[in-house]
């Protein structure tokens, strides 16, 4: 228990404040930083599970990205199902609880992942990218800059 007088403007601010915190053996933190001034405009209390679920997958993509040599981009994983992976190459939310993500397996068929936030679960993998690309696709970073827009 916390003994600690703090003003209602303290206690709502830091309620509207996501924390995110670990602690990895080689020192790195990869923990998403905090959202975008636009996005953090909103309450969270005021935002459904899918935007809110949505916002951060968006940090923790661009984190993952940031991670990767110039070599990889980001994919995810599905875990309990033959598919394989998804090179993520968008990402959206369909209020008030659906998360979808849109790409294309390793052989190039398009994909689109459609789940409930209450069955999310996100396996972030780095895959060579592909050869004809010059550079790789960071979509983690034009995710980012379409919350700043928010």
């Amino acid at each position: 228990m916390d003994d600690d007088i703090r003003t209602a403007a303290e206690a709502a601010e830091d309620a509207a404040i996501p924390c995110a915190h670990s602690v990895h053996a080689d020192g790195a933190c990869p923990e998403p930083v905090l959202l975008p001034a636009a996005a953090a405009k909103t309450p969270v209390e005021q935002k459904s599970p899918a935007r809110w679920a949505y916002e951060r997958l968006v940090l923790y993509i661009q984190n993952f990205e940031k991670q990767l040599d110039t070599e990889h981009e980001a994919a995810m994983g599905f875990a309990g199902t033959h598919s394989g992976v998804l090179r993520i190459e968008g990402i959206g939310y369909f209020d008030p609880d659906i998360v979808t993500f849109y790409g294309s397996d390793p052989a190039g068929v398009k994909t689109q992942l459609v789940q409930h936030v209450t069955q999310l679960n996100v396996i972030l993998r780095a895959l060579p990218k592909e050869s004809e690309a010059a550079e790789p696709r960071r979509i983690g970073f034009r995710l980012v800059a379409d919350l700043e827009q928010d």
